[in-house]
C-alpha cells in the first residue's frame, strides 16, 4: 500500500491495469512497440536526436557477432538513459542464500534421492528479492556456464528498488500468488499456471497483489531459451509461439530520489541509487525482451498404443549446449492429458538418467507419487540416481492388470527442471526442516513379483 500511495494509484484501479493488459504475440519476433505516437525512430536505431528528445540505448542480451539466426538485441528509447545512476557498491545486508558459483566452498554433492515438503511463507516483511534462496546448481556465473536452481517465499512488493540480473536469465514458475512485473519494457501479470522468463540485464520490479507468494526460479547463466525442434512430430504441437506474450511499452516520468538499483552480479548483490524510475521507457523494439506463458495452452503428445514416452516430449522450452541434443536446462512440464496406452505401466517408468532432474509442483497431484510431493515441494534425482512411482502407486496400477480404461488425468500441473550438468546442494536446504529424510521410504516397500515358472502373457501386445 505505501508504494500504491507514492504513485497516487489506488489498489482497484491497479488492479483492474494489470488484469487488463496489452501484449504482443509471438516467441522469438522483432517487436516494436511505443506508448507515445512516433516515438519510435524511422529509418535508423540511432539518430543524432531522437523523437521526443529521448535517449537511445541498447541491451544486447548476445555477444555482437552470435550469427544472426541466435543474435538478440533491443533498441530502447527512454527518458533518462540507465547509466544516469551512482557508483555501486555491495549490497547492505547481504544476501547469504543465494549464490552463483557452485564449488566445495558453497555446497556439496550428494547422489541421495531428495524432497522437500513446501517452504513456508516468512513471518517478517520480505519482498521478492530477499524471499529468493537457492537449492542447487552447477557451473560458474563468471565462467558464463551452468544453472542455479532458487525458490522464493515473500509476503511484499518491491518498494523505492528495482532488480537485475548480470548473470544470468531467470525462468520464474509461480506456485502461490501472482506477480505483477513492470520492467523496462512494459508489464506483466504472472498467475500460477503461468511462466515469465526474465533476461538477463533487464530491471524489473515485482508486486504481490496477493500478498503471501511462494514459486520457483531456474537460473541459465549459458545461452537463453529457446522452443525445442519438434522432429518427426511437424510443425504444430507442444508450445506454440503465438501463445508466448511479451509485454507492450509503458513509462512514468517521475522524479524518485533515493531510488536503488539491486544489481545482481557474480552471484552477489550491489546497490546503486538514482533520482528517477527505471522504468521510463517511451519505446522499443527488438527481439530481445521478457515474456510470459500459459502452460495450460500446451500441446501434450502422448503414445497411443503402448509402452511410456519419454518425459522429453514435454518440453516446453530449453536452453541448449554445445552438444546437439543435450541441454543446460530444459524445462518439461506434466499437464493435464489422457492416458490409453494397452498393456502398459502408465505412470513413469523407474529410471536412472544421465541428466539430473528437479520437480516441483504448481497444483494438484503428481502421478508418480501418491504421497507426499506436495504443491510448493520440490524434489531433486541427480544423475544416475534411480527414482520412479513409489510403492502405493506401483501396487494400484499392476493390481488394475489390463483392465485399465482410458483415463484422463486431471487437475494438475508438475515440472522439471533438467539438466545434463551435476548439481551441487546448498548447505541450507539438506540441513531444512523441510527436508524430507523419509523419503527413501516410499520406495522400501517395494516387494519381488518374481515368479520362477511363470511367463507373463503378453501376445496379446502383437495381436
Amino acid at each position: 500500500m505505501e508504494k500504491l500511495a507514492k504513485l497516487n494509484i489506488s489498489e482497484e484501479d491497479l488492479e483492474s491495469e494489470f488484469s487488463h493488459l496489452g501484449y504482443q504475440s509471438g516467441f522469438g519476433n522483432h517487436f516494436s512497440s511505443e506508448a507515445k505516437p512516433g516515438a519510435l525512430p524511422v529509418g535508423q536505431n540511432n539518430p543524432l536526436k531522437c523523437p521526443y528528445g529521448l535517449y537511445a540505448e541498447q541491451v544486447s542480451g548476445t555477444a555482437f557477432t552470435v550469427p544472426r539466426k541466435l543474435n538478440q538485441r533491443s533498441w530502447l528509447y527512454r527518458i533518462k538513459p540507465s547509466v544516469t545512476h551512482e557508483p555501486f557498491h555491495p549490497r547492505v545486508p547481504s544476501h547469504d542464500y543465494l549464490i552463483s558459483e557452485f564449488n566445495q566452498s558453497s555446497s556439496s554433492a550428494t547422489p541421495t534421492q531428495l524432497r522437500w515438503s513446501p517452504f513456508g511463507i516468512p513471518d517478517t516483511k520480505t519482498n521478492f528479492i530477499d524471499g529468493l534462496f537457492t537449492i542447487c546448481g552447477a557451473g560458474s556465473s563468471f565462467l558464463r556456464h551452468g544453472f542455479a536452481v532458487h525458490m522464493y517465499a515473500a509476503n511484499a512488493s518491491m518498494e523505492g528498488c528495482a532488480f537485475a540480473n548480470a548473470d544470468g536469465d531467470f525462468l520464474i514458475v509461480p506456485q502461490q500468488g501472482r506477480l505483477w512485473i513492470t520492467t523496462e519494457l512494459g508489464r506483466l501479470q504472472v498467475s500460477p499456471g503461468e511462466i515469465v522468463v526474465l533476461q538477463q540485464g533487464f530491471r524489473y520490479s515485482i508486486d504481490l497483489p496477493d500478498g503471501p507468494s511462494r514459486g520457483y526460479v531456474v537460473e541459465v547463466f549459458s545461452g537463453h531459451f529457446q522452443l525445442p525442434d519438434l522432429g518427426p512430430i511437424g510443425a504444430n504441437g507442444l508450445a506454440s509461439p503465438p501463445d508466448f506474450l511479451t509485454p507492450t511499452a509503458w513509462f512514468e516520468d517521475k522524479a524518485y530520489p533515493g531510488y536503488t538499483i539491486v544489481h545482481k552480479f557474480g552471484g552477489s548483490l550491489f546497490t546503486a541509487k538514482q533520482n528517477f524510475s527505471p522504468f521510463n521507457v517511451v519505446a522499443w523494439h527488438g527481439n530481445y525482451a521478457p515474456y510470459k506463458y500459459d502452460l495450460k495452452k500446451f500441446c501434450p503428445f502422448n503414445t497411443v498404443l503402448f509402452d511410456h514416452g519419454d518425459p522429453s516430449i514435454n518440453t516446453v522450452l530449453t536452453v541448449p549446449s554445445e552438444k546437439p541434443g543435450v541441454a543446460v536446462v530444459d524445462f518439461v512440464i506434466f499437464p493435464p492429458r489422457w492416458l490409453v496406452a494397452e498393456h502398459t505401466f502408465r505412470p513413469p517408468y523407474y529410471h536412472r538418467n544421465c541428466m539430473s532432474e528437479f520437480m516441483g509442483l504448481i497444483y494438484g497431484n503428481y502421478e508418480a507419487k501418491a504421497d507426499g510431493f506436495q504443491p510448493g515441494g520440490a524434489s531433486l534425482h541427480s544423475c544416475m540416481t534411480p527414482h520412479g512411482p513409489d510403492t502405493s502407486t506401483f501396487e494400484k496400477t499392476i493390481a488394475e492388470e489390463d483392465d485399465a480404461k482410458p483415463a484422463k488425468i486431471r487437475d494438475t500441473m508438475a515440472f522439471m527442471f533438467e539438466s545434463s550438468l551435476i548439481p551441487r546442494i546448498t548447505p541450507w536446504v539438506l540441513k531444512s526442516p523441510h527436508l524430507d529424510n523419509d523419503y527413501y521410504k516410499c520406495w522400501t516397500g517395494l516387494k519381488s513379483h518374481f515368479h520362477q515358472e511363470h511367463l507373463p502373457e503378453n501376445g496379446e501386445l502383437h495381436s
